[in-house]
């Protein structure tokens, strides 16, 4: 066994491996990270260190090799036959990986610097990450959120070995509520609690599930933990620092003395079936006997055909199939329901015949938080309604983003700054202006017009723009931003904080040459300029713009008008 684990056999959740070393070891690694290759950790990785420092993430020792990724992807297993459903990998840059000899050590950074783990490099690999969509999450669909990560945010080569721990990411908010496993188990021997059950959650909590969980503690006669992932969830969920407010308020409305909070730093993949037993295996870790399943577990939601990735039975149906091998009682739940004329929840297949039946789900209610719409009583609590609305103030209070895209000479800057124009003299908010070509000059001008420069340059276009929305202002973007994906990824960003609006310039491409003032155009007819947007390299066209404009019918007044009714009748703002 390396020096870096120890296995422990606590009164609860059987052997817990733990990769964190003793005060000297981690001394003297700290000494040797200076001499090492160093490898900062991305928001995902910091969170799989955490878990694999932990113990969360036992009988792991370290990121997958590649023999134990393969028997993952295909069988839920490791090489040697152990159930684990999810791959676990740092993922690293060619030019990182092409540095590094067979066996190297390396230093794995926090962000904020510190060296949370030494890696002994054993083996280093390319994936086939669309065969790891395939096996893992049943297709290789972008709608899947994290389909579309391995394929556009996933570096190309996946180290793997053992770690030794020095210490655990650092947290700044809500100490009082983050528990390793070994503290949950340690603090459920003491109070004697020999059989828990516990909730997952990635949403705020309201009446349905506080009576989904209060069933599920009853049946199974057994104390509860309220264990919410606040690590990373689906682009688009309700930011942690809201959902923990509200899961403060919440818990109130439960027994004190058989019920426990405490914070999961995971990162989740919403992969249905698959993170259902994982979930499962992580909870057991953390000292759970039952471990609740309900309606769709950790689904993404809709396919691009529209259906639901999974069916919303089919978690309950694998981790049953595993349960005697998990060592954890699965207690299944089907979807609570409010029938009005009960005035109470009820499982939707004990609804009474002609009953009438209401339901939010979470994305009607985030529908309704971004719009300003009542939320009933029977929904949700008035405390944790008010927690949710300081989040969520009405649309015309809230900081949004205009991302204008089209080809180069098709107008954008042109109605970006007349919209600019009316907006600043509507003066509600302030307004920034990010248009290409000034934030090449201003935050990008190391950059080339490789494709995966002009990628990272709408990237910073879109960090700026969110940090501008989430802050109650206005920003205008005006890149040619031609790549679907990398449009995908600034919608997430900016949408997390407020609005955004994607304008789709569709000025057609004969149109745009016959404007091009800087011979731009003339000159990739030529091949003087490569990867020229829509000569030699492709501009791919939004497919869900939320206004279609062409400056080849109709002024830049007028189209930019058409941008303002739209904010109005959004909501964003009020012109009388």
């Amino acid at each position: 066994m390396s020096d870096a684990s120890k296995d422990l056999t606590p009164p609860h959740g059987g052997t817990l491996k733990e990769l964190l070393v003793d005060s000297d070891r981690a001394a003297a690694l700290r000494e040797e990270a200076r001499d090492l290759p160093s490898w900062d950790l991305t928001e995902r990785q910091v969170c799989d260190i955490e878990l694999l420092l932990n113990g969360g993430f036992s009988p792991l020792d370290g990121f997958l090799r590649e023999a134990d990724y393969n028997a993952v992807c295909a069988d839920m297993r490791l090489a040697d036959g152990t159930l684990w459903p999810i791959p676990i990998n740092l993922d690293v840059t060619e030019e990182f990986a092409g540095s590094l000899k067979a066996g190297a050590r390396i230093a794995l950074r926090h962000p904020e610097g510190m060296v949370l783990a030494i890696m002994t490099v054993e083996d280093s690999y390319r994936p086939d990450v669309r065969k790891q969509a395939e096996q893992v999450y049943g297709a290789a669909d972008e709608a899947h959120p994290e389909v579309f990560r391995l394929f556009h945010q996933t570096n190309p080569v996946y180290l793997g070995g053992p770690l030794e721990g020095i210490e655990l990411p650092p947290h700044h908010t809500f100490k009082h509520l983050r528990h390793t496993p070994r503290e949950l188990r340690e603090w459920f021997a003491k109070m004697g609690w020999n059989n828990v059950v516990a909730f997952q959650t990635r949403n705020p909590m309201h009446r349905a599930h506080v009576e989904l969980a209060k069933r599920a503690s009853q049946k199974g006669e057994a104390n509860l933990l309220i264990h919410p992932v606040v690590g990373m969830t689906k682009p688009g969920d309700v930011d942690y620092f809201v959902r923990v407010r509200c899961y403060q308020e919440v818990v109130k409305h439960f027994p004190e003395q058989t019920t426990q909070l405490s914070l999961l730093p995971l990162a989740m993949r919403m992969g249905g079936p698959r993170e259902a037993v994982w979930h499962a295996i992580i909870r057991k870790n953390h000292g759970c006997t039952r471990f609740i399943v309900g309606r769709d577990h950790a689904g993404p939601g809709k396919n691009s055909a529209g259906e639901d990735f999974y069916g919303p039975y089919d978690a309950q149906e694998l981790v049953r199939k595993y349960q005697d091998e998990l060592g954890i009682v699965m207690q299944p739940f089907e979807e609570m329901v409010y029938v009005e004329d009960m005035a109470q929840y009820v499982p939707r297949s004990e609804v009474p015949e002609d009953a009438r039946v209401l339901n939010i789900s979470g994305t009607e209610l985030r529908r309704r938080l971004k719009e300003g719409l009542e939320l009933p009583d029977w929904f949700s609590y008035p405390e944790v309604i008010t927690k949710l609305r300081q989040a969520f103030p009405p649309k015309r209070q809230q900081g949004f983003t205009v991302f204008f895209t089209g080809l180069s000479g098709s107008g954008k800057s042109t109605i970006a700054n007349v919209v600019m124009a009316k907006l600043m003299e509507h003066g509600t908010r302030p307004v920034t202006m990010l248009d290409g070509d000034l934030v090449r000059k201003h935050l990008s001008s190391e950059l080339g017009f490789s494709k995966e420069h002009r990628e990272i340059n709408i990237r910073r276009i879109g960090f700026v723009a969110s940090e501008i929305t989430k802050n109650g202002g206005v920003a205008i973007c005006a890149p040619i931003a031609p790549y679907r994906a990398t449009r995908r990824e600034v919608r997430e960003m900016v949408s997390q904080g407020g609005g955004f609006i994607e304008v789709y310039v569709a000025t057609p491409l004969e149109v745009c040459e016959e404007r091009d003032r800087k011979g731009l155009y003339a000159k990739a007819r030529a091949g003087q300029i490569k990867q020229f947007t829509g000569i030699d390299d492709p501009y791919e066209e939004p497919e869900n713009a939320e206004v279609v404009v062409d400056t080849s019918r109709y002024s830049a007044d007028e189209l930019a008008q058409q941008v303002i009714l739209h904010l109005e009748k959004q909501g964003y703002i009020d012109l009388d």
